[in-house]
C-alpha cells in the first residue's frame, strides 16, 4: 500500500466497507472475501492468493506512480451488452450519450462499464453489479472476461478456464446449468474485468 500510495481510509471510502474491517484486514485478524476481495486485490493490483495468503507473486507489478484510490482515472460509458459484442468494430469515440461511470484503477482509453445481467457470476457478481471491462488488458487462467460467441449477437461475462492448452468460459455459480462452455477456436475476448462495483 505504500507503494501504491493508498491509505487505509481510501481503500474504505472507495470498497465502501467500514474502517474496521480494514483494519482487521490490515492487521491479519480477518480476510476479505467474495466482492470485496476481488475489488481489493484490483485497488492494490495483486492477485487474490497473494492477498490470502502472501504466497506466490502479485499479477503485474506495483505501479509507483499510482495516485490514491479515491482519485478516480477516467469516466467510462456503460453499454449494452449488443454493444460489448460488437465492441471492436465500434467507432472508437465512446457514444455521447451514454451515462459514464468513474473507474478507480488504471485501465485503457478503449474500456467500458456493463451491467451484470443474471445470477450465473453469483456470488462474486450479482445481478445488477457493475464490471469495468478494458479491451486492452492482457487475459490470463483464472481472469474474469467479456467474450462473444461467434454464434451469439451478445457478450457473456465467465471465468477464463485455460487447461491443457484449451480454453474454457465457466460461471461461479455451481448450480449453473451449463459449468463448462468449450470456446476453442469459436470465441472472441472482449476485454478483461479490471474493477467491479455497485450502483446503490
Amino acid at each position: 500500500m505504500t507503494e501504491l500510495n493508498i491509505r487505509a481510509v481510501d481503500i474504505s471510502k472507495t470498497l465502501k466497507v467500514s474502517k474496521g474491517a480494514v483494519s482487521q484486514w490490515l492487521n491479519g485478524a480477518a480476510k476479505p472475501s467474495g466482492e470485496n476481495l476481488f475489488r481489493l486485490s484490483g485497488l492494490l493490483k495483486c492477485s487474490q492468493e497473494w492477498l490470502i495468503s502472501g504466497k506466490g507473486e502479485p499479477e503485474s507489478q506495483l505501479i509507483q506512480d499510482t495516485t490514491p484510490g479515491p482519485e478516480f482515472k477516467k469516466k467510462l460509458p456503460l453499454i449494452s451488452w449488443v454493444q460489448a459484442g460488437s465492441w471492436s468494430s465500434i467507432v472508437e469515440k465512446h457514444p455521447s450519450q451514454a451515462l459514464h461511470y468513474p473507474c478507480p484503477v488504471a485501465c485503457s482509453d478503449r474500456s467500458f462499464v456493463l451491467e451484470v445481467q443474471g445470477v450465473s457470476m453469483e456470488p462474486q457478481f450479482r445481478n445488477g453489479d457493475l464490471i469495468f471491462v478494458d479491451p486492452e488488458s492482457e487475459w490470463r487462467n483464472g481472469s474474469y472476461v467479456v467474450a462473444r460467441l461467434d454464434d451469439e449477437d451478445e457478450a457473456t461475462f465467465k471465468q477464463l478456464i485455460i487447461e491443457g492448452g484449451h480454453k474454457y468460459l465457466k460461471p461461479l455459480n455451481s448450480n449453473w446449468p451449463e459449468q463448462i462452455i468449450p470456446i476453442n477456436g469459436n470465441c472472441t475476448i472482449v476485454g478483461v474485468v479490471v474493477f467491479a462495483g455497485r450502483a446503490f
